[in-house]
């Protein structure tokens, strides 16, 4: 049995795969704790994970002006305290990062003490963190197609983004029952990722009355820092009652995925690969302030995959006549549909557990054999 730290917190993408990966290597029998954040979203998404060992570590993001760099530097040596006396409390075999704050501190004290040092890289653009470690690192996982500068071939492993098990495509009629909502035509669903989008909350309030008069009902998960809760009813074509359902979390993104006949979405790493299990075409808006311009990246690829289209948010005057076009088109919603089943073509999660196992027994096999050169 191997013990493996995972630092993921921060956000739902970085969350979301750690803990796929955890569970899997749980199940074959290695010790996994998480290293996550202290924002809400994390203490949030981790909650029906009981199964599982979590700790809160410190730290911030490296962003704003001259002070909350300043913050950002005093709590990064807080966070450098921190995981120096957790590596020395729990020896681990391995440690696996998926990007963000949480990963710096780890990553170096992991290196110092000589921990095979693993990176996952789940954007088409590599992220501050994993561009500041790269060097450090023994495997890095890259999406398909993405490459880092200086690091050599034999240390990439193009592996995909691990989606937690929960996380699959079910019949809509299904999803509509579990969610415990009605739907007598179409129903889109509008996510904002784990923070949550003003732009798009607001934009599903200013055209509800529009979408209900077409049979459109709209279940819209707006983020915990909006704070958006309730449902509204109008009558719509032919009589239906058509709902906008707006909820401010959810931890069944699967069935919300899976109910949806379109999804309008970020494009942060973690929707994507959400949405591409769930196998619902898509119109996605990439967070025009993300760091360096990530979501137009994803975007751009899952869009080049014929799996959905994009659209700028500076353009959100146009949606309402994509939206209304592209839900009620079922020969091209058909197409993306296909594009997404070939897209979605193995278990990333179960490939990088089995690499990881083979990684930590090297370790093992390497620090037996010092020991035993050492006792000689």
């Amino acid at each position: 049995m191997s013990k493996v730290l995972i630092a993921c917190g921060g956000t739902g993408g970085h969350l979301a795969p750690g803990i796929a990966v955890a569970e899997i290597l749980q199940e074959r029998g290695h010790d996994c704790l998480l290293l996550i954040s202290e924002k809400q979203v994390d203490s949030a998404l981790v909650m029906k994970y009981e199964h599982l060992s979590f700790k809160k570590m410190p730290g911030r993001a490296f962003a704003g002006g001259f002070l909350a760099r300043l913050a950002f530097s005093v709590s990064l040596l807080s966070a450098l305290r921190y995981a120096r006396k957790l590596v020395r409390q729990e020896s681990p075999d391995l440690i696996l990062l998926f990007g963000g704050f949480v990963s710096l501190a780890l990553g170096i004290v992991g290196r110092l003490s000589k921990v095979p040092l693993v990176i996952h890289e789940a954007n088409a653009v590599p992220g501050r963190a994993v561009r500041l470690l790269k060097h450090l690192a023994d495997r890095i996982y890259l999406p398909e197609g993405v490459r880092l500068k200086g690091i050599e071939p034999a240390r990439l492993r193009f592996l995909g983004y691990p989606v937690r098990r929960e996380i699959k495509h079910i019949l809509k009629a299904e999803a509509w029952k579990k969610l415990d909502i009605q739907v007598p035509q179409k129903l889109l669903v509008v996510i904002g990722g784990s923070q949550g989008a003003q732009a798009l909350n607001d934009w599903v309030a200013q055209h509800f009355e529009m979408m209900s008069r077409r049979g459109i009902s709209v279940y819209c998960v707006t983020g915990l820092s909006q704070s958006r809760e309730g449902s509204v009813h109008k009558i719509g074509e032919g009589g239906s009652d058509c709902s906008m359902t707006m909820v401010p979390f959810s931890d069944r993104m699967g069935h919300v995925i899976s109910a949806a006949d379109l999804v309008i979405s970020r494009a942060g790493a973690g929707s994507i690969a959400e949405i591409i299990r769930c196998r619902v075409p898509s119109i996605l808006i990439p967070y025009p302030y993300a760091a360096d311009d990530h979501q137009r990246a994803n975007a751009r690829i899952h869009e080049q995959h014929g799996a959905g289209m994009v659209m700028a948010q500076k353009d959100l005057n146009r949606l309402w006549l994509e939206v209304e076009e592209l839900i009620f088109n079922d020969w091209l919603l058909a197409k993306f549909k296909s594009n997404l089943e070939r897209l979605d073509r193995f278990e990333s999660g179960e490939r990088i557990a089995a690499d990881l196992e083979k990684l930590c027994a090297a370790y093992r096999e390497n620090r037996s054999e010092k020991l035993e050169g050492f006792a000689v």
